[in-house]
C-alpha cells in the first residue's frame, strides 16, 4: 500500500451517527478501499498524534439511481471508525 499516511485516509466523514459516536471517543474517515486497521491505525497516529485502541472497518456499496430512464451508480468506498484512548481528541473535529 502507499507510504504517504495522507493517501490512507482520504477525508472525514460527517455525519449525525458519526458525531454522536464522538461522544465515545471514536472518529470516522473515509479510507483508501485496500487500506488495512494496521496502515489505518499508523496513519491516524502520525497525522493526528494520538494513541489508537481499536480500529473498525466498514465496506459500503454505491447505491443505484436513476434520472428518468437512465440508471447509475454511486461509487463504493470504504470507511473506518478509530477509537481513540482515553483523554486523547482530534481537534479537526471539534468545530462541527
Amino acid at each position: 500500500m502507499a507510504v504517504n499516511p495522507r493517501d490512507v485516509l482520504i477525508r472525514p466523514l460527517i455525519t449525525e451517527k458519526a458525531t454522536s459516536l464522538m461522544q465515545e471517543n471514536k472518529y470516522t474517515f473515509v479510507v483508501a478501499p485496500k487500506a488495512n486497521k494496521v496502515e489505518i491505525r499508523q496513519a491516524v497516529e502520525q497525522i493526528f498524534k494520538v494513541k489508537v485502541l481499536a480500529v473498525n472497518t466498514i465496506r459500503v456499496m454505491g447505491k443505484t439511481k436513476r434520472m428518468g430512464r437512465f440508471e447509475g451508480k454511486r461509487p463504493d468506498y470504504k470507511k473506518a471508525i478509530v477509537k481513540l484512548a482515553p483523554g486523547e481528541r482530534i481537534e479537526f473535529f471539534e468545530g462541527v
